[in-house]
């Protein structure tokens, strides 16, 4: 059975004693909540102020990006051995936002990923296609192309200890939302593509995550279908009561 998975990505958002407000605030209201993880994903600078008020709580903390190379002259980048040691058990890679505005490309996912496992970060691998590859009908050779070029190299262990997120790039922060539908069936896709390129066992344990303006109001619903193990949460994390209520309602 795999464990549901909500995770907070925060973005550019959130001074320090904003993120510890809302984490306060977080903590309370989900202080009874078992059976699913809760990651929460700030900027860098409230990451080890965040971690100190995490311990022994049900919350984990992630980040929001990591550099491939441990050290060196590599200005404004912090490596995975920086974020174990700021309290990180997780972090995202791949967002649509770093492909789109930072120019990330596969290779460069795939090499994020490797350096976050080697300090035993648990990687959020995000994929999805934008509009206009929808449009055209590419959507399923656009996560294909994705997963082998994030993925390759990387042997079942690693996949074991790896969570991926489609995120349809057309739906994040529009207010549009994949159908469950629609979203079922790119999950059914990357699960049955783990099953051909990797392993059954990877494909039945690893978990696949939904974004794109998930909320309170249509999670239950993403919970439904049978590929579908959790969500990266933009916007309704910003908030301690939206993304409590999302959490809760998560639990099908």
């Amino acid at each position: 059975m795999r464990k549901p998975v909500i995770a907070g990505n925060w973005k550019l958002n959130k001074t320090i004693n904003e993120a510890i407000e809302l984490v306060n605030s977080l903590k309370r209201e989900l202080i009874d909540i078992q059976g699913v993880e809760i990651i929460v994903c700030p900027v860098y600078t409230a990451l080890s102020d965040l971690s100190d008020l995490l311990v022994d709580s049900n919350i984990s903390l992630g980040a929001q990006n990591v550099y491939w190379e441990s050290s060196g002259a590599f200005t404004g980048e912090v490596s995975s051995a920086m974020l174990k040691d700021a309290g990180c058990e997780y972090v995202i890679i791949g967002h649509s936002e770093r492909r789109k505005y930072f120019n990330e490309s596969d290779q460069t996912v795939n090499k994020r990923i490797k350096a976050a496992q080697q300090s035993e970060l648990i990687p959020i691998f995000c994929v999805g296609e934008t509009l206009e590859e929808r449009e055209a009908d590419k959507t399923i050779d656009v996560v294909k192309r994705q997963l082998a070029g994030g993925l390759e190299g990387l042997e079942k262990e690693a996949l074991l200890n790896l969570i991926i997120a489609y995120e349809p790039v057309w739906a994040i922060g529009t207010g549009k939302t994949a159908t469950p539908g629609q979203a079922q069936e790119v999950h059914s896709f990357i699960r049955n593509w783990l099953v051909e390129n990797c392993s059954e066992e990877v494909a039945e344990n690893l978990r696949i995550l939904y974004g794109g303006s998930v909320k309170s109001a249509n999670i239950k619903e993403l919970m439904q279908q049978g590929d579908i193990d959790g969500a990266l949460v933009g916007g309704a994390s910003l908030d301690s009561s939206s993304f409590a209520e999302l959490v809760k309602n998560s639990l099908v």
